[in-house]
This record gives C-alpha cells, sequence and structure tokens, in this order.
C-alpha cells in the first residue's frame, strides 16, 4: 500500500507545520561541507541524545569537513519533522534522525509522506524500553503492576514519550496483550518526547511511564524514579539500570527493541548517498562512538543503505499491522 494513497485524512495539519520549520540555517552551494541534522522532538529526548551525540562525533573528528547545524522540529511526533525532510528533497546538506516513533507518528497524524519516502542512510542502534514508576510508588515489581492493571486496565494511567504507533505505545499494548488484557482496554496517555514524560511521572500524572531509559539515568539515580523491568534479553550489563531485571526474569516472555538511524532526504544523488553513508560509517567505527553506545547502553545495531531501507520496509508493515488491529487507523 503506498504511503501517499494511506495518509491523507490530516495531511493539512501536518503540512502546516512545513511552514513554520523553514529558515534552518544551512549553507547551500555544492562546496559547503556543512549540514543540518533535524531532530523530530524536543531537546533532551532519545531522538535528541543519538543525533547530538552523532553530530559531536563526527565534528570532533572531523568527518565531514565542516560543521553542523542542529535543529529540533517540535510537534505530531516527529510527523512534521518528516513532511520537512521529504519537502527537502534533492537536497544533499541535510539529515535527519529517526527511528520506531516516526513511523507510527505518520500513520497516527495521517501525515502524507513516510520514512519510505525518504533515502536510507543507516539505522545506528537499537535499546530496549524501561518501565518506569515515581520514587515513592506502591508498585515495588512488575508483579505489583500486573496485578493492578489486570484488575483495571482502564484505571491505571500510562504514559509514553511518543505517539500511537511509537516503541513507547507499543510496548505497553504488547505488554498488555501478554498478560491477558486487551490492548483497547488501556489507557495510554501520550508525551512528546522524555522531557515531557519525565515530568507527568514526577507530578503523578500517571501511574506507570513506558520508554528508553537513557535520558532517565538522573532522576533513577535521586531516587525520583525507579525501573521494574527492561524489555531485552538482557540485563543491562553495568550502570544504574545494572540491577533491573528483564520482563523474561519476571515470568513474562516479551521482547522488546526500539532502535534510531538517520535519513536523508529524497532525490539526491548515488554518489552524496554514498558519501553521507561513509560518513555514518566513520563516525560509528570511532572509539568515541563505540563509548556513547556503552555509556548509554545502547546496542551496536549498524546497517546501512539498502539493508536500512528493508528494515524500514519491515517496521512500516509491523507498525500499520498493529495499529490496524487496535483500530488506530
Amino acid at each position: 500500500m503506498s504511503p501517499l494513497g494511506s495518509r491523507t485524512t490530516s495531511a493539512a495539519l501536518v503540512a502546516a507545520l512545513v511552514g513554520l520549520l523553514a529558515g534552518c540555517g544551512v549553507t547551500d552551494g555544492a562546496s559547503s561541507r556543512d549540514l543540518l541534522m533535524i531532530i523530530p522532538n524536543s531537546p533532551g529526548g532519545g531522538y535528541d541524545q543519538t543525533g547530538r551525540a552523532a553530530v559531536k562525533v563526527m565534528e570532533e573528528a572531523d568527518i565531514t569537513g565542516g560543521s553542523f547545524t542542529v535543529d529540533n522540529v517540535v510537534g505530531a511526533g516527529g510527523a512534521g519533522a518528516m513532511t520537512d525532510l521529504v519537502g527537502k528533497a534533492g537536497d544533499e546538506h541535510t539529515m535527519m534522525t529517526v527511528g520506531l516513533g516516526v513511523v507510527g507518528s505518520t500513520y497516527s497524524f495521517a501525515a502524507p509522506y513516510s520514512l519510505l519516502d525518504a533515502t536510507p542512510l543507516a539505522q545506528l542502534m537499537s535499546e530496549p524500553e524501561g518501565i518506569l514508576v515515581p520514587g515513592d510508588s506502591p508498585f515495588e515489581t512488575v508483579d505489583d503492576l500486573v496485578e493492578a492493571w489486570t484488575e483495571d486496565p482502564g484505571g491505571l494511567a500510562v504514559g509514553g514519550g511518543s505517539s500511537p504507533g511509537g516503541p513507547d505505545h507499543l510496548f505497553p499494548m504488547q505488554l498488555a496483550d501478554e498478560i491477558g488484557i486487551d490492548p483497547t482496554e488501556v489507557n495510554y496517555i501520550t508525551y512528546d518526547g522524555g522531557g515531557p514524560l519525565t515530568t507527568a511521572l514526577l507530578g503523578e500524572k500517571i501511574d506507570v511511564g513506558f520508554s528508553g531509559l537513557a535520558e532517565f539515568t538522573g532522576q533513577v539515580e535521586s531516587g525520583e524514579l525507579r525501573v521494574l523491568a527492561v524489555s531485552g534479553e538482557q540485563r543491562y550489563p553495568d550502570g544504574v539500570f545494572a540491577e533491573v531485571p528483564t520482563l523474561q526474569e519476571s515470568g513474562i516472555d516479551l521482547v522488546f527493541l526500539n532502535w534510531r538511524g538517520v535519513l536523508a532526504p529524497p532525490d539526491i544523488s548515488d554518489a552524496r548517498r554514498d558519501e553521507l553513508i561513509a560518513y555514518l560509517q566513520q563516525m560509528h567505527d570511532t572509539e568515541a562512538w563505540q563509548k556513547v553506545l556503552a555509556d548509554n547502553g545502547w546496542t551496536d545495531d549498524f546497517k546501512t543503505g539498502d539493508d536500512f531501507g528493508d528494515f524500514i520496509q519491515e517496521q512500516d508493515e509491523r507498525v500499520s499491522g498493529t495499529l490496524e488491529e487496535l483500530g488506530l487507523i
């Protein structure tokens, strides 16, 4: 099914955002080595952490021979940023950090474009999700959460830092299904990134949050938040999350991984695509990037070009199928 044929309902809403996204300050011209990195959510979120870390490594290693402008495009769960990227067709000086959340937002907001309309460059990493509660929550373990949730599925306020179809939405829906709750009964509240989700948890506006954990390290270290479980196959190897059990250790047969990567606009030359991929390959091979992965507990899940494009196709089908089952598209 063509993404252009399935996303027209609210296309005007998303397209209206494009007018607000101009003027990013990138130097034009074939001789320029300067680049723009679009981040599809607010500062401090997972996309922001990933994109800025990649930019920092490339600049410090002088990989591109130029500098970066970083532009956070907030709103519509990344669908507005996706529309902006596709609107830059042929622009060979722009990249954008993307991931599972942006796949979902293009459906949730009926965006006119999907990730499949852009140029795939590289997947950078994957990471498990975590189950977060306020420090004084009555839920001490996943068993406590499951017991309360199954007794009153709609009474428990569940939050995530992504729109419907994103990782923070898909994970609790799959968890609910695994423990015998009808996902359509889940009271899911959307927040635009980890910052607003943190505020909701600390303000006890929600009972439990689902998200990648790297951006919550400080709050967990201080005791303001606690992590009940992680969704990977194994525990974090070290650091503040090392003692957190996996869902499988807690008797729940579910593994869930989020991912993030980088796209370029459509209609760039093959030579420029290969050059941009080479920049990311060089970045990946640095000790500095390997330290970023280790420090954040991210898995080195690197793939480029057509391999990444095939992966995006699979993820698009995965998300659309789940949203159809939930009656959301």
